[in-house]
């Protein structure tokens, strides 16, 4: 059977971006609910934008080191939505919502993944990022050779990939899901429709490549 890798694109503000997402292929999309991010919108205009998803399509929620009254806001408004902790969140704070969540892992040499990742066994997924000063990746990608093998939880591939990498990234990290956000935008928060189908095909091409047969 081939596995799939998913597509999460993040930091959606528009409904033109959540529809280009869709009509791409894409597995999941993001909001971040984080008021210092350039991505950022409110609770009330992440409900919005969720409301416009097709079944089959899960919106996630980006946090960092938010209160529980904020998060709960945020389970209120989309019935289904998956939570992502970006910031200092310890494993209590990251279940006390009851909701399924993705823990952000911020990649840098000396980082033991293997045991961060065991601090969240409830975790969906760990989601591999840049370090960088502050919260996110700030899109820039680290050296995935970092990587070790045999980390408890699936790996969401994510810090700056885009659709002349992402097969690279693939290929080398096998990863259950990749993560993209300024890697197909025109401005911060502006996503291009026509940038986001390249990346979300280059993902596709990668899969078939994983299992065409070689010759």
């Amino acid at each position: 059977m081939t596995r799939r890798t998913r597509i999460k694109i993040c930091g959606l503000t528009r409904e033109v971006d959540v529809d280009a997402a869709v009509r791409a292929g894409a597995d999941a999309v993001g909001f971040v609910l984080y008021e210092r991010s350039p991505r950022h919108v409110t609770v009330e205009r992440a409900a919005q934008l969720a409301r416009t998803l097709p079944p089959f399509v899960t919106p996630v929620a980006l946090f960092v080191n938010a209160g529980a009254s904020h998060i709960e806001a945020a389970v209120r408004a989309i019935p289904n939505v998956v939570l992502q902790f970006h910031g200092d969140e310890t494993p209590d704070n990251c279940w006390q919502a009851g909701r399924p969540y993705l823990r952000a892992a911020r990649m840098a040499p000396g980082f033991d993944l293997l045991n961060f990742a065991l601090q969240y066994p409830d975790a969906q997924a760990v989601l591999l990022d840049a370090h960088v000063d502050g919260y996110g990746g700030g899109g820039k990608a680290f050296d995935w050779s970092l990587i070790p093998h045999g980390v408890s939880r699936p790996v969401v591939l994510s810090g700056g990939l885009h659709a002349e990498n992402v097969i690279e990234g693939i290929f080398r990290v096998r990863p259950w899901a990749v993560d993209v956000s300024s890697g197909v935008e025109s401005a911060k928060g502006i996503k291009d429709a026509t940038a986001v189908r390249r990346f979300c095909d280059a993902v596709r091409e990668a899969d078939a490549r994983l299992v065409a047969p070689q010759t």
